[in-house]
């Protein structure tokens, strides 16, 4: 004899013959409906459910204190950094003037021993020395060329190709491989933004900043190269050329190569030479001492 369909049903979860049918029928566990019933109980009988107590509020007073007397604080020191910034500015700008200057009296003074050596020499002399700096790089010339220009990406500009294509500035080592591809494609004398190189010559970086020969340049480069007819178009099928172009395409910076009528390319500074000397030969007397205390003599007999 079998129950009713109401009969045998207690107030918790019961377990029937078939539990699937139940699990799914009543799928939250009795004490979930226990605590929803305690929280309706709460909230009909007028108790908040939370509470702010003394001390959150002094805390929360404290933090606000804080934060006043740090924002006040900085406020108060801003004036200071910026009258510091501002002379360090003025100091900068001062000494660039100030290396312009000298820069235009020491290019003054190498053109007047030029005129007073040329001279002095005549005419053969003197042209063969003019021919010998401006191979080297020490003596202005002045011809036809090419100007290959490199410029940053705008600063608000998102690469173009993606996250890894390199960062959308002209790198040191962008512009020593120009200079290399230009001189590889028969130039005869090349500048970075007025700096001549020479054989001695360096590019490279000190932080943000870009060297050459350990004076700062700043973008946009442009790289002057005297040369012949040819060059231009052995100089756009060279590798820095073709990598300098695809860089330009997914970062956004500028890369330009274009030919040049009478270029005028200054001369470098007197390099700084060093020169090899032959190294002491050991004195008489040390030879002696070194025999006397059992050691093996020289291959050169020991001295003179």
């Amino acid at each position: 004899m079998s129950d009713g369909p109401g009969e045998g049903r207690r107030s918790g979860r019961g377990y029937a013959p078939d539990f699937l049918t139940e699990l799914f029928r009543n799928p939250l566990d009795p004490g979930y409906a226990d605590a929803a019933q305690r929280r309706a109980k709460a909230g009909q009988s007028g108790r908040p459910g939370w509470s702010v107590g003394p001390v959150s509020v002094t805390v929360v007073v404290l933090l606000g204190f804080l934060f006043a007397v740090a924002y006040r604080q900085t406020m108060a020191e801003e004036p200071g950094r910026a009258q510091a910034r501002s002379g360090l500015v003025a100091q900068i700008q001062q000494r660039q003037g100030e290396t312009d200057e000298l820069s235009e009296r020491a290019d003054a003074l190498r053109e007047e021993v030029n005129r007073q050596r040329e001279a002095a020499l005549g005419g053969s002399r003197a042209a063969q020395l003019r021919n010998l700096e401006a191979g080297t790089g020490l003596g202005r010339v002045r011809g036809d060329g090419v100007v290959v220009r490199l410029a940053d990406a705008p600063p608000d500009q998102q690469p173009l190709g993606g996250a890894n294509v390199g960062p959308p500035q002209v790198l040191y080592s962008d512009l020593q491989a120009v200079a290399n591809d230009l001189w590889s494609a028969g130039a005869e004398a090349i500048a970075i933004n007025g700096q001549r190189l020479t054989a001695t010559s360096t590019i490279r970086n000190a932080g943000q900043a870009i060297l050459v020969d350990f004076r700062p340049v700043t973008g946009p480069y442009e790289v002057w190269a005297i040369g012949p007819e040819s060059m231009r178009e052995r100089y756009e099928g060279s590798r820095s050329a073709l990598t300098m172009r695809k860089v330009a395409q997914d970062t956004g910076l500028s890369f330009g190569v274009r030919a040049a009528d009478d270029l005028t390319l200054p001369a470098a500074p007197e390099p700084q030479l060093r020169y090899a000397e032959p190294a002491v030969s050991p004195s008489p007397s040390g030879a002696d001492e070194s025999s006397g205390s059992g050691s093996s003599p020289s291959p050169s007999g020991g001295g003179r």
